[in-house]
């Protein structure tokens, strides 16, 4: 079972600059340290120690002090295949996961240009009209969509330049993709728990125009259980920091919630500071539970339930996608990733009271 790997400064710095040097952005030598370091915003330490790294992987040699390193690319690198994929990130923090970096290293070892695009989603609003002005200007045989709305990888699925989308809504669109298969067994557990009042918190896009197939299995697995679904249980907060604290200070004004559902490892940390700074504790007060995993979660204790997949077969299913596309093959299937939920220890009976 493979786990998220949140990658160091100096590991996301060497991944891009290999990137930068596989599509051929420099020749001969590599810039020097006080250019890159004003080029990317980073310290000089994080450049020197990204730089040693492509150094260790044979991309770059050194050719003493004060001297600009040579590139070395590999005959099996060197031979560029035409075909261009992009990959569109939700946000910049998803340079940093690790299924990114292994689909974005896989793509360039099977030989094809590939990089991570100039913006991200969120730079570009989640906007159809700014999602396809950059897409139009922005060289590229094939794109690879990640977390895209509905809008979105509808826009992306009418183009003739094939897209991949990798997580999103994209359930009925002619668009290839793949997703983890989660299911409602966190919200049976909750329910066998006692649970009646359970809140989950996703981002806006995949609330319109209708719930994802994810949040829609959520309402409909509470319908099953007699309890009546509706906003309070699935809230449009939005997706803004300040909207989801205006969203968690409306739920626990009344009727607080006994369990919550946390789309995201960054928002379900975010809750929980929220809760703590009102002495509310999972699981004593509370069930909490995150979507997704974080290599963090087990190091908590208690170890915070969420859901977890194997993030291997994404990337497989995505060379067999651009293999396709490389020649000229039609391919818009999507698939699944199962995914299990890690009960942890942070649900719970409903507290006495509640």
């Amino acid at each position: 079972m493979s786990t998220l790997r949140i990658l160091t400064a100096s590991e996301q710095v060497a991944a891009h600059l290999r990137s930068e040097l596989l599509q051929g952005r420099w020749a001969g030598t590599m810039p020097g340290n006080d250019r890159l370091v004003t080029e990317l915003g980073v310290g000089r330490e994080t450049i020197k120690a990204a730089l040693e790294q492509l150094e260790n992987e044979g991309l770059l040699v050194g050719q003493g002090q004060r001297r600009r390193r040579r590139i070395k690319l590999p005959g099996e690198l060197s031979k560029i295949r035409e075909l261009r994929v992009r990959i569109l990130l939700y946000e910049s923090a998803s340079r940093g996961t690790s299924y990114n970096t292994e689909l974005l290293g896989k793509l360039q070892e099977a030989g094809y240009t590939a990089n991570y695009g100039r913006k991200t989603l969120a730079d570009l609003g989640m906007n159809v009209e700014r999602v396809a002005k950059f897409a139009s200007e922005t060289p590229a045989d094939a794109w690879i969509v990640e977390a895209g709305s509905r809008d979105v990888l509808e826009w992306f699925s009418s183009q003739p330049i094939p897209a991949f989308a990798m997580f999103g809504v994209k359930a009925g669109l002619p668009i290839a993709g793949i997703s983890p298969f989660k299911g409602p067994l966190a919200v049976r557990r909750l329910i066998a728990l006692g649970h009646r009042r359970i809140v989950m918190l996703v981002r806006g896009e995949r609330l319109k125009p209708k719930p994802a197939l994810y949040e829609q299995a959520f309402l409909d697995e509470i319908q099953n259980h007699g309890i009546i679904a509706g906003a309070y249980n699935l809230p449009d907060w939005g997706n803004s920091p300040e909207e989801f604290y205006r969203c968690l200070d409306s739920l626990f004004q009344l009727s607080p919630p006994t369990a919550l559902l946390v789309s995201e490892p960054k928002l379900f940390i975010a809750a929980r500071d929220y809760l703590s700074q009102r002495g509310i504790i999972a699981p004593r007060d509370i069930s909490m539970a995150c979507d997704d995993p974080d290599e963090s979660f087990t190091w908590c204790k208690p170890a915070i339930a969420h859901f977890r997949w194997d993030t291997a077969p994404v990337s497989r299913r995505i060379l067999r996608w651009a293999e396709h596309v490389d020649h000229g093959k039609e391919d818009r299937r999507q698939s699944y990733v199962k995914a299990e939920f890690y009960e942890g220890g942070t649900i719970g009976p409903v507290p006495r009271g509640k």
